[in-house]
């Protein structure tokens, strides 16, 4: 046989292979998400059937009824008997379970029937909700470097990360991800690490500085020396951050856990004694007896009460999803009304996330437009980020751009280049020779640098021509939205890679007095739990991967959806989806009137149970009765809860 043709037809054979597979995981991945719908939405149809055929025939009536109650209620007898049989224990899926298996033992049917319905679409919809909020970090793996260039005896060799030890020297090209941590040897460039510390602007590196796995080189090549295994690397520790933040139950949840079995296991306990006691100690006879225990299961399932919470929590998710905030489960709505301190990160949450020209002077008989339209054009050629948001700002001021000759770049300082016949430079002060130095001109650079910008000098022969200075600009609703949320009491505080000096003047601007500034991701996690020991209850807003971790540690996770790197996204428990940061303070109103409401729906379920319960001991009600008042208060809460789906905001503006 030629070998190449058996090679041919197993490389087909493997790839039909992973082609199966993929759609076999496709097909589960949707039966989980969409099953339980389904079923349940079958089961209503089955039971609308079974009631038809009734008035006709009774045996098909049940064998509709009985197809009804298999198929709505499999997932939850899944759930149940599992319960029982790996945890030992008892559950509510169990208890509606037999609630609806002992209503139709004695001829109800449809009452039972409907116990099944109304609980598995429950479930199904609490399903649905809570699949938004379990999203994996394959987004923030697909930033981590796979590869990197090891540089040894004059050779380079692509190898894995994990092949890379500590003393190696890795080559890494303009545009290329820095592969590990490590230090920089020989080389310069400028490297954007945003993914990492959160600075809005490429920081230039030399030999000795440190550089982090993840992040990017931008304009030189570099040569660095491992100091860290892939495992171990600052990428590495975000991604487990993320990981062991995301599988925490909250307390609510392990609280409404044990409540739920000890519920269901005191409710089966009670119907066994009343089938049981009455018949051996008071002459009782056994069909009055089951029939009575039967009705008190029928009343006593807890259809209300967790009808109480889902409708009301999907009401106000779908009201605030038509404002551009996207919940991604209903518990992350209810902790966001109890929030007491928000954190802000700056760049791209606050701010924009680009510089812009804030500051233009000009020196030696040069007006502004003429500084502008010099720097410019030397900075044309330049694919720098402070150079094209100089170019810009001259593009929409209609500035005539000319291009410059024998431009250079001078890694970590500026550029230079020939311009109408004279050589001029642009770049750091520190750039300016320090005959140039005049007093007025390093007041105003110390002035603009006071204020968190960064300066950029033109000069030529004769000196300093202007001084163009760039920031982050602040988004338009940051202020709206600092002030909202300190007249609701909430504390605000900001989290931010970015240097001290920057930081401080934005909070100032906004009117934040809590700053923590130059914070690697780790370190935005510490202050996030020092923030929940001081507070309690902690929100915090981000946009890139570097905010993920604080994001995972907080109670609420807000991730802009516009701005928002793929893993802040998966990570936070709610998305702002049109970077709107003032909706913050409406969506922790809205929070509350939904936590108002489930305290209404609960107390009122509690009582009908208690009151349907009473009657039945007390004086006995028929079954029908029961199910009646019981569902008939599943339908009210219901409709208190979707109330919530036309809450307007009550925050305005100050």
């Amino acid at each position: 046989m030629n070998p190449a043709f058996h090679t041919a037809e197993g490389c087909t054979t493997q790839q039909d292979i992973k082609r199966s597979t993929t759609k076999d995981k496709e097909r589960r991945q949707w039966l989980d998400r969409y099953g339980e719908g389904l079923a349940a939405l079958a089961s209503g149809v089955f039971i609308a059937v079974a009631w038809q055929l009734g008035t006709v025939s009774h045996q098909w009536s049940v064998i509709f009824y009985l197809i009804a109650f298999a198929v709505g209620g499999f997932v939850k007898a899944k759930e149940g008997l599992h319960t029982l049989i790996a945890e030992r224990d008892l559950d509510v899926n169990l208890l509606m379970l037999v609630a609806a298996i002992g209503a139709a033992s004695i001829g109800y049917w449809t009452e039972g029937a409907l116990l099944i319905f109304i609980f598995s679409l429950s479930g199904a919809l609490e399903t649905y909700t809570m699949d938004r909020s379990s999203r994996d970090i394959s987004s923030l793996m697909d930033l981590k470097p796979e590869t990197g260039v090891l540089f040894k005896d004059g050779a380079e060799t692509i190898v894995p990360i994990e092949a890379l030890t500590v003393g190696d020297i890795v080559l890494v090209k303009p545009g290329e991800r820095i592969p590990a941590d490590g230090v920089v040897r020989e080389g310069s460039s400028s490297v954007n690490q945003s993914s990492i510390t959160g600075e809005s602007i490429p920081v230039d590196k030399g030999a000795g500085d440190e550089v982090f796995a993840g992040t990017l080189n931008d304009q030189g090549a570099l040569f660095i020396e491992v100091t860290q295994l892939s495992e171990s690397t600052l990428f590495s520790k975000i991604i487990r951050l993320v990981q062991e933040a995301q599988s925490e139950k909250p307390g609510s949840q392990l609280f409404m856990e044990r409540f739920e079995r000890i519920y269901a296991r005191s409710i089966i306990l009670i119907s066994a004694l009343l089938i049981v006691v009455p018949p051996l100690f008071f002459h009782s006879s056994w069909e009055q007896t089951f029939y009575k225990a039967m009705v008190f299961l029928v009343v006593a399932s807890p259809c209300a009460l967790v009808a109480s919470i889902m409708p009301a929590m999907l009401s106000a998710i779908s009201n605030s999803a038509r404002k551009g905030l996207l919940f991604k489960g209903g518990a992350h709505l209810e902790n966001l009304a109890s929030v007491k301190a928000i954190a802000f990160d700056k760049t791209g949450t606050l701010t924009i996330g680009k510089p812009i020209v804030t500051d233009i002077l000009s020196f030696q008989g040069y007006d502004e437009s003429e500084v502008l339209q010099i720097a410019a054009s030397l900075e044309s050629l330049s694919g720098h980020p402070l150079a094209k948001a100089i170019v810009l700002e001259a593009q929409a001021k209609g500035a005539a751009i000319e291009r410059p000759s024998d431009f250079r770049t001078l890694t970590g300082w500026g550029i230079q280049a020939q311009w109408k016949g004279e050589l001029w430079k642009i770049g750091k002060p520190a750039f300016l020779d320090e005959q140039f130095r005049t007093e007025p001109l390093s007041e105003a650079i110390d002035r603009l640098e006071r204020k968190g910008k960064t300066v950029t000098v033109l000069h030529n022969s004769q000196g300093a021509a202007g001084v163009i200075a760039l920031g982050d600009a602040i988004r338009p609703e940051a202020r709206y939205a600092v002030a909202m949320l300190k007249k609701s009491g909430v504390q605000v505080a900001m989290l931010t890679g970015d240097q001290t000096q920057t930081a401080h003047a934005i909070a100032k601007e906004l009117g934040i007095e809590l700053v923590y500034a130059n914070l690697l991701p780790e370190e935005k996690v510490s202050r996030i739990k020092e923030l929940k020991q001081s507070f309690g209850t902690i929100a915090m807003v981000g946009d890139g991967v570097n905010d993920a971790p604080a994001l995972a540690t907080a109670t609420v996770g807000i991730a802009m959806g516009v701005a928002g790197s793929d893993a802040a996204l998966e990570t936070a428990d709610l998305v702002l989806m049109n970077d709107d940061i003032g909706r913050i303070a409406q969506a922790i109103e809205l929070g509350k009137r939904t936590k108002a409401i489930i305290k209404q729906n609960i107390i009122f379920a509690m009582i009908v149970i208690i009151l349907l319960i009473g009657a039945n001991f007390i004086q006995g009600i028929a079954l029908p009765l029961g199910v009646v008042g019981h569902e008939g208060s599943t339908i009210l809460v219901i409709l208190n809860g979707l109330r919530l789906l036309h809450q307007r905001d009550s925050v305005t503006a100050v």
